[in-house]
């Protein structure tokens, strides 16, 4: 029987207004980045389309890769954590967290504190089950989060996972490598970019850890935009999938709003992946854009 993966990311939603105090530094270039433009093409009622559809497909789970918010203020993570709950509860839901979700370092780990359940992995008897990497078995699936949420300067956007978090990544991925399960890696930040302001600097090392132990599928957010890239495993190529904003309108070269399901089977000694992308064509209605075997 498949399992059915849905996966969409950088909802972005709506940014409550900030007090005076808190705009200062990198916020007060984001606020007035969100009042220019962002507020225009990132909408809450498309966002809300687009969830309801993707309910309406009936997926065994969600994930979500990040930038749930867009500035970390202390007002922006409670409604956050009211939109992660309405997709479902934290055993259907997996999130990982973006850029946005750790704006600034005085509230980079809030989120965490707020919806750490979402990224709680199943392991227990340890100090910190909320820590990054996680892992969560859910069917035929092993879902591995992995953070690439940092801090930085004004006008940069890039991510990094840091070497205590890649040496528990290499570990993971080695117990995973011998066994039947399906290995998803959700992650926000692509494993590459032409964007220095916007990469994962350690994507090097994030890449040779694949090459060496494997993944059956990555899934991440952050550009904005449908994408697919394949990269090196032991065993064969992996794929790498992006999905547009899920509040997005079409804007310039940026897509309207989309998700990603996954149907997910064992066939012998082999696994079947089919992609089918969801969202807004060319006019309100959301409908199947896009079908794609991917192995």
């Amino acid at each position: 029987m498949a399992f059915t993966l849905a996966h969409l990311s950088d909802p972005h939603l709506p940014l409550p207004q900030p007090r005076w105090r808190e705009l200062a530094g990198k916020r007060a270039l984001g606020y007035l980045n969100w009042t220019r433009n962002r507020h225009r093409t990132q909408r809450r009622e498309v966002l809300d389309a687009l969830v309801a559809d993707m309910q309406g497909q009936r997926p065994d789970h969600i994930a979500v890769t990040g930038d749930v918010v867009n500035m970390a203020l202390e007002a922006e993570f409670p409604p956050a954590l009211s939109w992660l709950q309405s997709l479902g509860p934290t055993d259907h839901v997996s999130m990982v967290p973006g850029n946005h979700d750790a704006y600034v370092r005085a509230t980079r780990h809030r989120g965490s504190e707020i919806w750490g359940d979402y990224h709680r992995g199943d392991r227990t008897g340890t100090t910190d089950t909320a820590a990054f990497p996680f892992v969560r078995r859910r069917g035929p699936l092993v879902l591995i989060g992995v953070s690439s949420a940092v801090p930085t300067p004004p006008l940069m956007a890039t991510g990094r996972l840091g070497q205590a978090q890649r040496a528990a990544l290499d570990r993971i991925l080695s117990e995973l490598s011998g066994g039947p399960a399906f290995r998803v890696l959700l992650i926000h930040h692509p494993l590459t970019s032409d964007s220095r302001h916007k990469r994962l600097t350690d994507s090097d090392a994030v890449l040779a850890l694949l090459r060496r132990h494997g993944a059956d599928l990555v899934l991440h957010g952050h550009d904005h935009v449908h994408s697919t890239m394949w990269f090196d495993g032991p065993h064969g190529r992996i794929p790498a999938i992006g999905v547009p904003s899920a509040s997005s309108v079409a804007h310039g070269r940026i897509p309207a709003a989309a998700y990603n399901l996954f149907n997910i089977e064992r066939e012998g000694e082999r696994w079947r992946c089919e992609q089918v992308v969801r969202g807004f064509g060319e006019g309100d209605e959301i409908q199947e854009l896009r079908r794609a075997r991917l192995s």
